[in-house]
């Protein structure tokens, strides 16, 4: 009795657990879902066509500025990194070890996005990245002496791990998130009209034409007044005649959904998408099988031991 009861009690548990993870990767298989329809509905448009909010675009990986990053660890340019440096650690004497993380470090600096027609940044924070360049190596110090090597080695007896994550130059990328826009002009008027002012000043003769009115052969506070009005009105002219610039920034959403950057195409994001899915599906009826077959066990065990 005593053995059915103890058998009985570890079912439970077992039912208990599985049931629990059902239920959780059942969770995460409808969040995928959704998801996955959310990204699939959102059209893949143009930067030069991109009005703000949610947003598809595909393009290729550039530095925001003139130079590009180095990443922390093996010093390779790039626009985007992530590194983490482990330590073998001793768990007790019998010699079992594990890694314990030291160290680790993400970029938070926007890259720039190039399509066809135009380009944007992208700030990195908060998304979901899928690197294009993922290196683990080795060595003796917390910092590598130098980047990872060529041929890989798993079985190694050196004291720290590195593990960098990257995306490279030119790489090309899927970016799913918010575009923000700012479309405010940069060219004060105030400042436009001094310039135009001291271009009036050069021609004398023009000047005193336009402006003298008494016809004195100067210009007094009155008629300079008069001429920076003028001139005020002109850099209003020509602010709104200029061509707008806009500067575009993707994003993680305000309001919540997926915010993605990966070196896919759009037919393999969203199957990417759909296969992270389906393995939550079968990982949450696997996990509900077994529980429903381990809380059978523990109800017949359980029976057994009140005997």
């Amino acid at each position: 009795m005593l053995i059915a009861h103890t058998a009985a009690g570890g079912f439970t548990e077992l039912a208990i657990v599985a049931g629990v993870a059902g239920l959780w990767s059942l969770g995460q298989f409808f969040r995928r879902l959704t998801r996955d329809r959310l990204i699939g509905d959102t059209p893949h448009i143009r930067l030069r066509s991109a009005a703000q909010g949610y947003v598809k675009v595909f393009g290729q990986a550039q530095p925001a500025g003139e130079a590009a990053l180095a990443a922390p660890l093996s010093s390779r340019p790039c626009v985007w990194w992530q590194y983490e440096i482990a330590e073998l650690q001793s768990r007790s004497e019998r010699g079992s070890a594990h890694w314990t993380v030291v160290e680790t470090g993400s970029s938070i600096t926007p890259f720039a996005l190039r399509d066809a027609d135009t380009t944007c940044l992208v700030g990195p924070v908060g998304a979901e990245i899928t690197a294009s360049q993922h290196d683990v190596w080795y060595g003796d110090l917390v910092w590598p002496r130098s980047p990872p090597p060529r041929q890989k080695s798993w079985l190694t007896q050196e004291k720290f791990r590195y593990t960098e994550r990257l995306l490279l130059i030119g790489d090309r990328l899927a970016v799913v998130g918010e575009l923000r826009s700012d479309s405010t002009p940069t060219d004060p008027s105030e400042n436009t009209a001094a310039e135009i002012l001291r271009s009036w000043k050069q021609d004398q003769a023009r000047l005193l034409q336009r402006f003298d009115s008494n016809h004195d052969g100067r210009i007094d506070a009155e008629e300079w007044e008069a001429a920076r009005r003028a001139a005020l009105l002109q850099a209003h002219g020509n602010r709104v005649n200029q061509v707008i610039q806009r500067e575009t920034v993707i994003g993680a959403s305000s309001s919540g959904e997926p915010f993605v950057i990966a070196p896919l195409s759009e037919t393999q994001l969203l199957r990417r998408e759909k296969i992270y899915a389906a393995l939550y599906l079968l990982l949450g009826l696997a996990s509900v099988t077994l529980g429903a077959w381990a809380a059978e066990k523990a109800l017949r065990l359980g029976g057994l031991s009140l005997h």
